[in-house]
């Protein structure tokens, strides 16, 4: 039975040491609080850092007898992989890096060395566990090198990957020295995932502007032609577990005492994690302007400000915890009284029933991060409100839970005012308005809880090593090649129909750069002088380049898609084609490269091509809307077609095609052995021009209606170099 390989940096039970014994106890963060509520019949290992470090050898090993019990597999680190790994740079690098704060990045080759080494460790450990048939979850910043280091060693793994924080946008993102090696690792999954369409969208453009790979549609395909898709999951809550709130037959004395103050007062709940992408200081800069605006509501509201201690050896942390104090300090000493405390802070965790409780007895939840992957916190008070439908959430639309709680007052972190108005909205807001919008939030989060959010991200890893597998049903097997070859052989009169660009060379981003090797001259020479055997190169080149590089070699050549043919030595006109309407379209293409720096025009002698190949993808993807109506309108008039290519606009004679240029060379004789072999589109109409038992090859896992794919020009030339060496 296939198993789920869930892996963390943390796993969800800490170890740590008391009295000097071992004690467990649950992690904190929405993580291990997410997944840890999966359902219980899937089989699951979970592999991750217990919290604490053991020397090697009988402590390590009890643990590990004790964890796996649990279905847990511990990796251990020592002090300095901690160090230079999970604090340094998973926390001083990765984390300000995609949070928008460029001030607190430490750029430490130290630090990202021992990054790749703990990254391996886990690696290697997933791949001692990993069986046919199990799936492999990667999760979050810490272990985004740890999908390409399995998918090396683990070709045919059913990999995800989540990451659980923003993703930022290209300009930050490309500040990091590390940048490609981390987009290739977090690119070894099958599956990327993401709270919001807005990370989906910036990594995209990450991976396109620093990679080169494109993506249609979300999927992006690698240099194996291994197709990789990435898409948004909105990380949900436990609904009911917050619904319901804890047991309450007999409450502590904390919980009685949270419940008896919300009696009495409007409770503005504050929790957050101690960081400095949680906004504390200036959501407690806010309510003290809300109380200097709005002294009738002197002794009424109080604000409950709970931040959770972490990293508190860290310098930045430190200073921004003195910053929070002074400022509660300032705000109670100024409008504080005998009976009425304006900023109860707590700098401390809480149990789930003192939280709950906090839920339920407040009326406003105040979360406003300046940047924040989801904030579950939001979701966990909007969910605890199910009974009552009474309260407000006041969220900061730079939370990923913005982009689906969007009845919540959203305001901007960094506008102080527009947090003040919102405090005074919600006070105010009638209790029908209230219930309207805290009902349409709630029916969105009972309809995508964490099970949901689980169960849908493995569905659709699933759906996608399908898709891969479908993809790969064409590929050119051992026995297809053997069938090939044997024919091939026995046949006295056969019909090679090649492609260029794309087939038997990459492409560049410089046309005139993608010039033939000795290798592939050799080759064609030896398949020419093969008895019977005819290569015809059928490119969209212009005559001029394409004569310089195969003229005279005994090749036989058809130019522009069928335009030119090359005959007795010479170029001939195939078509009875017309340039008269290049002076009218012509200023066009040209006032576009005006204004697209980086682009240029390729003239041919029937086709102007527009290339696009060397500037911003979604740049080039604007200008084509653009002109593509107006170049339609002007077209039609001069029986011409616009084709869309691989970052190219061509214009040219309509009528003209590969197809119709492969056919003629089919009807030429009997052939008993017919291959043809490209990469795009307009290979197709080559495709469908061929009889249907002969060998059709397209070069690329896109669809297709030839009988035969290999992944890449590699494998393309690979099968000329051996029918040539036959």
């Amino acid at each position: 039975m296939a198993r789920i390989i869930i892996v963390s940096n943390r796993l969800p039970i800490t170890l740590d040491r008391k009295d000097g014994g071992l004690i467990y106890h649950p992690s904190a963060g929405g993580l291990a609080t997410g997944l840890s509520s999966l359902d219980e019949s899937l089989d699951k290992i979970w592999l991750g850092w217990p919290g604490h470090y053991l020397d090697p050898g009988y402590e390590r090993e009890y643990v590990e007898h004790q964890f796996e019990k649990d279905g847990l597999s511990p990796i251990f680190l020592s002090p300095h992989e901690v160090r230079f790994f999970y604090e340094g740079f998973s926390n001083n690098t990765i984390w300000p890096l995609f949070h928008y704060f460029p001030e607190f990045i430490e750029y430490n080759e130290s630090y990202w060395k021992v990054y790749q080494e703990v990254n391996q460790k886990f690696a290697d450990r997933i791949c001692e566990l990993i069986q046919e048939d199990d799936i492999v979850w990667v999760h979050d910043y810490q272990l985004m090198l740890v999908p390409g280091m399995v998918r090396k060693a683990k070709p045919q793994a059913t990999i995800g990957f989540f990451l659980h924080i923003p993703f930022p946008s290209y300009e930050i993102f490309r500040t990091l020295p590390w940048r490609e090696e981390i987009l290739r690792g977090i690119l070894g999954a099958d599956l990327v995932g993401f709270h919001t369409f807005g990370y989906m969208r910036h990594f995209l453009s990450s991976v396109y502007r620093l990679t080169g790979k494109d993506q249609n549609f979300g999927k992006v395909t690698m240099d194996s032609n291994r197709t990789v898709n990435v898409d948004v999951f909105p990380m949900g809550i436990n609904y009911e577990k917050y619904a319901i709130g804890a047991p309450s037959d007999e409450p502590s004395a904390e919980v009685q005492f949270i419940q008896d103050y919300g009696k009495r007062r409007k409770i503005v709940l504050s929790i957050d994690r101690l960081d400095y992408s949680k906004g504390i200081p200036q959501r407690i800069e806010a309510f003290g302007k809300f109380l200097e605006k709005n002294s009738k509501y002197h002794g009424e509201v109080t604000l409950i400000l709970v931040v959770v201690p972490s990293r508190s050896n860290v310098g930045q942390y430190i200073k921004l915890k003195d910053r929070i104090d002074k400022a509660v300090g300032r705000i109670n000493g100024r409008f504080g009284t005998f009976n009425w405390i304006p900023v109860r802070y707590y700098y401390r965790s809480f149990p789930f029933e003192s939280l709950s409780a906090m839920y339920k007895s407040s009326f406003i939840a105040m979360i406003t991060p300046v940047r924040d992957g989801m904030n579950l916190v939001a979701k966990e008070f909007v969910a605890s409100r199910d009974d009552s439908k009474t309260g407000v959430l006041i969220l900061s639309e730079m939370a990923g839970a913005a982009e689906e709680l969007f009845e919540a007052l959203l305001i901007n972190p960094n506008n102080t005012n527009d947090m003040v108005e919102a405090l005074e909205t919600a006070i105010e807001m009638p209790p029908e308005e209230q219930a309207k919008r805290l009902s349409d939030m709630q029916l969105r989060l009972k309809e995508y809880g964490i099970k949901k959010w689980a169960s849908n991200f493995i569905d659709l890893l699933m759906e996608t090593k399908t898709f891969q597998h479908d993809r790969r049903t064409k590929l050119l097997s051992e026995e297809s090649l053997d069938l090939l070859t044997q024919s091939y052989k026995k046949a006295s009169k056969r019909l090679l129909l090649l492609d260029y660009d794309g087939t038997l060379v990459n492409f560049q981003n410089e046309p005139s750069e993608a010039k033939p090797d000795q290798a592939l001259y050799d080759d064609l020479d030896k398949l020419i002088k093969q008895k019977g055997t005819k290569v015809v190169i059928i490119s969209g080149r212009d005559k001029h380049t394409l004569g310089e590089w195969f003229g005279g070699r005994g090749i036989e050549l058809v130019s522009e898609h069928g335009v030119w043919w090359w005959k007795n030595g010479g170029w001939k006109l195939n078509e009875r084609v017309s340039d008269d309407w290049k002076s009218e379209i012509r200023p066009i293409l040209e006032n576009l490269v005006a204004r697209t720096p980086g682009s240029f025009i390729e003239e041919k002698d029937f086709t102007l091509a527009w290339h696009y190949r060397r500037i911003d993808k979604e740049l080039g993807a604007k200008r084509v809307r653009e002109i593509r109506d107006g170049l339609i309108y002007l077209t039609a008039n001069h029986n011409l077609q616009v084709l869309e290519g691989n970052k190219v606009v061509e214009i040219r004679n309509a009528g003209v095609n590969k197809g119709k240029s492969a056919a003629a060379w089919v009807h030429k004789r009997e052939w008993d052995f017919m291959l043809a072999i490209g990469d795009d589109h307009t290979d197709e109409d080559t495709f469908k021009a061929m009889p249907a038992d002969a060998y059709t090859i397209k070069v690329g896992l896109a669809r297709t209606h030839a009988r035969f794919k290999v992944l890449g020009t590699e494998d393309a030339r690979g099968l000329i170099a051996k029918l040539a060496n036959l």
